[in-house]
């Protein structure tokens, strides 16, 4: 599992955005809303073109809990599909099963979404998968294990979700806690606010 030392807390204000999705670093971007450090409130550094592009690579990384050599494995693979290498990167991080049990609603956050997978609280086409990283194909079903539709982080999870999800590339059953991959997002159905472009920018040099 992808781990990095640096406190939530800190990318969040860094990127000066809430990237996890916890309704507590919104509350930390009110209170702190400047970068981490002792300069942080008085600082007003200008990133150069390398600086603006490393910075978005790093904020997509975190996003998505992935490291550097996973990240970059990525990318080799978005650039030899067919399309723009941007969105073909996009892509292949939202079709990690982690993120899937995020969008579907199963949990609150990527990181909590991957935790439960590792745990194995989810099956994929009836079979076990506790890999994070497994890629989801059109048409697989994820749905939560029988022996985990009890637990308490399932249970508020299906709490929380109110109507339809607002993705058409994914189908929630939310009675029977099933969730069904429909097809490959188009990149303004991601919900995303990152400048991928950058990143390619970046590896093209």
């Amino acid at each position: 599992m992808a781990k990095t030392n640096i406190p939530k807390g800190k990318l969040v204000r860094k990127f000066g955005e809430n990237i996890f999705g916890n309704p507590k670093y919104d509350n930390l971007l009110n209170k702190k809303p400047y970068t981490p450090g002792q300069h942080g409130p008085t600082r007003r550094r200008r990133l150069s073109n390398y600086g603006t592009q490393l910075r978005e690579k790093q904020k997509i990384k975190a996003m998505y809990g992935v490291l550097e050599r996973q990240f970059r494995n990525y990318f080799h693979k978005a650039d030899k599909m067919k399309g723009e290498t941007g969105s073909n990167l996009l892509i292949l991080l939202e079709c990690r099963l982690d993120n899937i049990v995020y969008r579907l609603g199963f949990a609150s956050t990527r990181a909590q979404a991957r935790q439960m997978v590792s745990h194995a609280h989810f099956l994929v086409n009836n079979r076990k998968c506790n890999y994070p990283s497994a890629s989801i194909s059109p048409g697989d079903i994820i749905k939560v294990r029988d022996k985990s539709k009890k637990l308490d982080i399932i249970m508020d999870s299906m709490k929380r979700i109110k109507g339809d999800i607002g993705l058409p590339w994914l189908e929630l059953d939310k009675a029977k806690m099933t969730g069904t991959f429909l097809a490959l997002p188009e990149r303004e159905e991601m919900a995303l606010t990152v400048n991928e472009q950058l990143v390619v920018e970046l590896y093209s040099k």
